[in-house]
């Protein structure tokens, strides 16, 4: 029995040690002793290799509007198991965490036994949807890599998302667009609607082969709907969304970039399907949650004096999106940027791309057994002003202490971008 969420956590740190594991068998296995609570969820999945989280963060806010309660999954956390689950803008409670473990730790052990131990994030999985049978309306369900053989592919989607397909975790994906595409592709279901966003034909190719095959209709962003930029200011941007059934919208979002406009008529087309299904969606209220969603550590503006932005690009892709929404003040003679990486990350591809744009550049790293030294960092890039910073937080608090002028990017991976957000929070007050 877990009396205390700390015993929660021991577990799950405890439980680390089994690692990752392919296949689908356990979490269905886990999810059947439980009820099968997953078909019990009204829920959406969304897998992709760059802007989940946005794309759900715009749907969120969309039904949240319309007075529906909305769960959400996601993945890494960075708060323990509470991180990964949340309702509406809520994450779950640690009395709720340890009510739900006491009911699944049976059937944990029982796996245990026949030599067939759910690993940590299984068992977070299986916590979600056992949570949102009993609470929400919809559940939004981010993939955590990939999509096919992901542990979140073990129900039955109302819809599908597949945002967008860029080379990222290649090693586990496959080295083309095609292979990437066709892992992203399993999360299609049988006669459910699938949107697809902005990708290359080899890629989408691999899409439409696995929705012909589950009899599932496409949708596609530049086909079946497009969004075109109508205003743009420093803290909002302005655009036009029409689909092929001359539905028109207006929209206004917060975040920056053409890639957050193509995150959110994904959204939009998501409510419309949802819409075309039933669902009461009053427009004016969607669209008023959308204005108002913010996106932490997407493009966000942390200080004005000295200019600081926090935006959690993790692969090349992403980077290419970030320097594409630098305004002009940050690619000047006192432009700063502040990284560190996973180092089974594209991090050479990543500086490459970024050591134009900056005037100097602070390579630092972080706590996790994956993060890249300043060592391994400093080796990708040729850039003439490189600093070596180990520690994150002084290479943070420097730039708030040592100069009040310019701008500053820090960048290079989620996990490093939550705890900086984190410090600031503590620190400057979020």
């Amino acid at each position: 029995m877990f009396r205390q969420y700390r015993q929660v956590e021991a577990f799950f740190q405890n439980r680390q040690r089994l690692g990752m594991k392919p296949g689908l068998d356990r979490i269905r296995k886990l999810l059947h002793f439980l009820g099968d609570p997953q078909g019990k969820v009204t829920a959406i999945h969304v897998a992709g290799t760059n802007g989940k989280g946005s794309t759900i963060q715009y749907i969120k806010h969309g039904l949240i509007a319309n007075s529906c309660r909305v769960g959400v999954f996601q993945s890494p956390s960075m708060d323990g198991v509470k991180g990964h689950i949340s309702v509406n803008h809520r994450k779950v409670p640690e009395e709720t965490i340890i009510t739900l473990m006491n009911q699944i730790y049976p059937f944990i052990q029982r796996l245990d036994q026949e030599q067939n131990a759910p690993t940590s994030f299984e068992i977070i999985t299986a916590i979600a949807f056992l949570h949102f049978a009993d609470d929400v309306d919809v559940a939004l369900i981010e993939a955590g890599m990939g999509g096919r053989y992901d542990t979140t592919n073990c129900f039955d989607p109302v819809m599908s998302i597949i945002t967008n397909i860029e080379k990222d975790h290649t090693a586990f994906l496959g080295t083309t667009l095609g292979e990437i595409a066709w892992q992203k592709a399993g999360i299609i279901k049988e006669k459910r609607p699938v949107i697809a966003g902005e990708m290359n034909e080899e890629a989408y190719k691999s899409i439409i082969a696995e929705a012909i095959q589950k009899n599932a209709p496409v949708f596609q962003s530049g086909d079946a709907f497009h969004s075109e930029l109508l205003h743009v200011t420093k803290d909002s941007q302005l655009f036009q969304w029409q689909a092929e059934s001359n539905q028109v919208r207006n929209i206004s979002i917060r975040a920056l970039g053409r890639h957050q406009i193509q995150n959110a008529s994904l959204a939009v087309m998501a409510l419309s399907i949802l819409e075309q299904s039933g669902f009461s969606i009053d427009w004016n209220k969607s669209l008023h949650g959308l204005s108002g969603a913010t996106l932490p550590g997407r493009f966000e503006y942390i200080s004005e004096n000295p200019t600081v932005i926090l935006d959690s690009a993790h692969n090349p892709a992403g980077v290419q999106a970030l320097t594409e929404t630098l305004p002009a003040q940050c690619t000047g003679p006192e432009s700063q940027l502040v990284f560190a990486a996973f180092r089974d990350k594209d991090i050479k591809g990543m500086l490459q791309q970024l050591e134009k744009h900056f005037s100097a550049i602070t390579l630092t790293s972080f706590e996790h057994p994956r993060a890249a030294s300043t060592t391994e960092l400093r080796r990708c890039t040729q850039h003439a002003d490189v600093r070596l910073m180990e520690n994150w937080r002084q290479a943070v608090s420097d730039i708030f202490t040592l100069q009040k002028s310019g701008c500053y990017v820090i960048t290079g991976s989620l996990h490093f971008i939550t705890n900086v957000r984190k410090y600031f929070e503590e620190t400057v007050g979020l």
